[in-house]
């Protein structure tokens, strides 16, 4: 199927309530140009640089999450167009980030990524560290973000229980977490589940799915 058949069938099958972001990672703009043909505007880059090329590039009504590991020196090259960044991971990003947006008199959505997977490759926040940053001091005194919910990434494995559990443990995470809520933190999104586990992730409590090769194909890291 083409990519637009791809995009279409995939959103036929998606709930109203869950978002699907395209992965267009090192995708070139003509197939992202072929997505948003069929109306789709959230897309997903994990570097930076590529993100802000693609951008010049491309139609400016485009909606980009930033969903890969950020670098707080990097954050100045999206602050003025990101939408969404997914994987804040500590206090030093969020206060980099509220920095950055400042400068652009932008109030910036961001996701706590949480750490869920027991991999020591995969980046995140516990729980605790999350509880204990929205109720500090220094974090009500940030203006330009805004917490609107979590993030986290499964193990990778065939093992759909292992899965199924940690998908059901950032679900917990989200519900404790909401019980907070004051102007920059408004918890409304569980971004959870890729090509390969999404139906999992949405059965779990996702609300954000992030899919890459089931829409563009395999990917070419040449």
């Amino acid at each position: 199927m083409s990519i637009q058949q791809n995009i279409q069938h995939l959103k036929s099958q998606l709930p109203n309530h869950v978002t699907l972001v395209a992965v267009s990672k090192t995708k070139p703009t003509s197939d992202i140009f072929e997505a948003y043909n069929t109306g789709h505007r959230h897309f997903g880059e994990n570097k930076i640089q590529e993100m802000v090329e693609k951008y010049e590039q491309l139609p400016k009504d485009i909606q980009w999450h930033m969903i890969g590991h950020v670098q707080r020196n990097k954050v100045k090259y999206m602050a003025h167009f990101v939408n969404l960044i997914h994987g804040v991971d500590s206090f030093k990003l969020l206060r980099e980030i509220d920095k950055q947006a400042s400068n652009f008199g932008r109030i910036i959505n961001c996701l706590f990524q949480i750490k869920i997977a027991e991999e020591d490759s995969k980046f995140g926040m516990s729980a605790k560290t999350a509880s204990e940053i929205i109720q500090s001091k220094e974090f009500l005194e940030l203006k330009n973000v805004c917490i609107t919910g979590v993030m986290g990434m499964a193990t990778f494995t065939d093992d759909t229980n292992k899965i199924k559990e940690e998908f059901n443990r950032l679900k917990t995470i989200f519900d404790s977490l909401k019980q907070h809520s004051n102007i920059n933190f408004k918890l409304e999104t569980i971004s959870m589940g890729m090509s390969g586990d999404y139906q999992l992730a949405i059965d779990c409590g996702s609300t954000m799915i992030r899919v890459g090769s089931h829409i563009f194909g395999e990917r070419n890291y040449n």
